[in-house]
Formats: C-alpha cells, sequence, structure tokens
C-alpha cells in the first residue's frame, strides 16, 4: 500500500461526493428519469472520475484532452441515462464501467477517421466534440496498460474511501490522535517513524502499540472488504476481487 491511497482520501465519510458506495442497488437506482436516478447516476460519476480519466489518459498524449474526453464520457452518462443497460446478473460494477469508456472511445474514434503516421507508427486521433483534436498515439509497451491504470485509481479509490471511515470511526470513539499517529503502518510511510517512537509519543509501551497496529490493520482490511463487497453483485467474489486490488497495486515490472 502507499501514501498515494492517502491522496485519494479527501474528508472521508462526512464528503460523500468523494466516493458513493457503489452498490449494485445504487446502479439500479440510477436507471431512469427520476430526479433520484439522476443524483444517483451524478454520485457515481463522481465516485469513478479518477479511474475512467486515468484509463483515458493512457489513450492521450495530452492531459487536457484527456480531461475533455472524461468530461463528455460522464456528460454523455448523465444526459443519456448511459447506464440504463448495466445489468448485476453480468459481474462487477467496475468492468461495466470500463467497457462502457472502452466503448465510448471506440465511438469517438469512429467518427474521427483521420490517420496520421509517424516515427513508422500509425497515429489515431480521437474526436472529444471539441474544438481540440489530438493524436492518441499508441501505448508504450513499456508503459502501464490503460485497463491498469484504472483497476489501479479504482484499487487507490477504494483504500482513500477505507481510510477516511476508519479516521472517521476513530475520532468518533476518542483516538483521533492515535489513529494519526499510526496510520503510517496502514499506508506504508512507517519508514521514519519507528514503533517506538510512537509509543512514546502516545505514552504507550511498545507491545501496546504494535497490538493497536495489528488491530487497526485488521479492520481496515475488514472495511476494505466490505466496499469490495459493495460492488459486487456475488459476494462469493469478494476475496478474489481483494485480491485484484492488491495486484493493480504492485509495481510493475
Amino acid at each position: 500500500m502507499t501514501s498515494e491511497a492517502t491522496t485519494q482520501q479527501t474528508t472521508g465519510s462526512t464528503n460523500p461526493a468523494a466516493f458513493v458506495t457503489t452498490h449494485w442497488t445504487r446502479v439500479l437506482q440510477a436507471q431512469g428519469d427520476s430526479t433520484d436516478a439522476k443524483a444517483a447516476l451524478s454520485d457515481l460519476c463522481a465516485a469513478y472520475y479518477a479511474p475512467v480519466f486515468a484509463f483515458v489518459r493512457r489513450w492521450t498524449n495530452d492531459e487536457e484532452t484527456a480531461r475533455d474526453l472524461t468530461q463528455d464520457f460522464f456528460a454523455r452518462l448523465l444526459a443519456k441515462n448511459g447506464i440504463d443497460n448495466a445489468d448485476p446478473g453480468r459481474g462487477r460494477f467496475r468492468s461495466y464501467l470500463l467497457g462502457a469508456v472502452k466503448h465510448f472511445l471506440s465511438d469517438a474514434r469512429d467518427r474521427d477517421k483521420r490517420l496520421k503516421r509517424g516515427g513508422g507508427q500509425q497515429m489515431q486521433s480521437l474526436d472529444a466534440s471539441t474544438d481540440t483534436s489530438t493524436s492518441v498515439q499508441l501505448p508504450d509497451p513499456n508503459a502501464a496498460s490503460p485497463d491498469h491504470e484504472f483497476d489501479r485509481k479504482w484499487a487507490l479509490t477504494v483504500l482513500g474511501h477505507a481510510l477516511g471511515l476508519l479516521a472517521d470511526e476513530h475520532r468518533l470513539s476518542g483516538n483521533g490522535i492515535q489513529f494519526e499517529m499510526l496510520k503510517p503502518w496502514l499506508t506504508g510511510d512507517s519508514e521514519k517513524l519507528s514503533q517506538a517512537e510512537a509509543a512514546r509519543k502516545l505514552s504507550m509501551n511498545e507491545a501496546a502499540v504494535k497490538v493497536a497496529i495489528h488491530r487497526l490493520r485488521r479492520r481496515f482490511r475488514e472495511i476494505i472488504k466490505k466496499k469490495i463487497r459493495e460492488t459486487l453483485n456475488d459476494p462469493a467474489q469478494v476475496d478474489q476481487e481483494l485480491q485484484h486490488l492488491i495486484s493493480a497495486l504492485a509495481p510493475k515490472c
């Protein structure tokens, strides 16, 4: 787990727009023209903006164009009930959304028939329906794939939200200071702080700190699994999806 997970967290569960749990029931609520459906879809778009942008960014050689395309993708979902054909029986919402992004980019490419050639490689252009048309280079074989970037950002989003919920739990129980002191052992930032030093600052003995860190990690894992479970139709897939989350965060060789 890296410190980037921390940056995905804003104010935890006190800011539901930062990450709305994507139950399939929430997805079903997002289908239709009602006010509630539109609100649910807007929440889902906000929750998955970062993974979608990461995927699109891997397709483009310009960050601004990637933002335009990502905004266009979500605008179309919001304007055209783009989630109405989502089916919980088909599995993960994450997979459904990734397929929708790929379909959107394919349509955009088809609308722009111009092909450019350079450096012995074929270049493709995607039209984001804006005044800017920037070439999309073929992926660098040494770089992370768009699919991997989507999954990595999805994983960081889940971890960031779980971290926010865990922080809220500790603040409500009066253990906010202890959580902040021990949080580096969750985010992988503990190199500069020893458990002995943490114990001294918390006026605890080192054995008690070790136990507290163990409990913190166990509770963090429980929350992560709960968040994952809420994005699946089949609870039996939780462990498999957790392993996918871990692998998505592993450094690319």
